[in-house]
């Protein structure tokens, strides 16, 4: 618990100017399905922590940890998506991400690992019926045996949501 996951890939020996980022996509798991994020948005990954509970903001919304210093709102993502809950284990993390200069924790089952999808490999999410969680998408990416939904950090938290999580904190 409380741990941090090295995942990410270590950006310091690339040439200057080259983009190491690009086409990289940390996944995770949620009710068996695979999401991925673009690698530029995540900070860190780390175990579950302790979550102080704040009044008066969306549900999805699960309170605030301290790191190192600073407080961080936690998303639980299975609630944004409207999926049942779940009992956190020992395989619950949270990825820390930096959205619109703020940084957020994003409450996960379990992460998988970082993947190289090309952006000739991603699809415009499918138009079935309602929204459907599809205005959380970026595209699904095809990988060798299955398919990732890649999700747009910035549309997690819409920005009045942001706000509103930021406002919370202050008072």
């Amino acid at each position: 618990m409380g741990q941090e996951q090295s995942l990410l890939p270590d950006d310091s020996i690339a040439a200057e100017g080259e983009d190491t980022q690009a086409g990289k996509y940390l996944t995770f798991i949620l009710e068996g399905q695979s999401y991925g994020l673009e690698i530029k948005h995540v900070t860190e990954i780390i175990g579950l922590q302790e979550i102080t509970d704040i009044p008066d903001v969306p549900d999805f919304v699960k309170g605030i940890i301290n790191l190192r210093g600073k407080v961080i709102p936690i998303m639980d993502v299975r609630c944004r998506f409207h999926m049942p809950p779940r009992d956190y284990d020992e395989r619950t993390c949270i990825i820390v991400i930096q959205v619109r200069d703020s940084a957020v924790g994003l409450l996960v089952d379990t992460v998988s690992e970082v993947l190289d999808i090309a952006d000739n490999n991603i699809e415009p999410p499918p138009s079935v019926g309602g929204d459907g969680g599809h205005g959380f998408m970026r595209g699904v990416g095809k990988t060798e045996d299955s398919v990732k939904l890649l999700l747009d950090a910035e549309r997690l938290l819409y920005g009045d949501e942001l706000e509103e999580v930021q406002q919370a904190l202050a008072s």
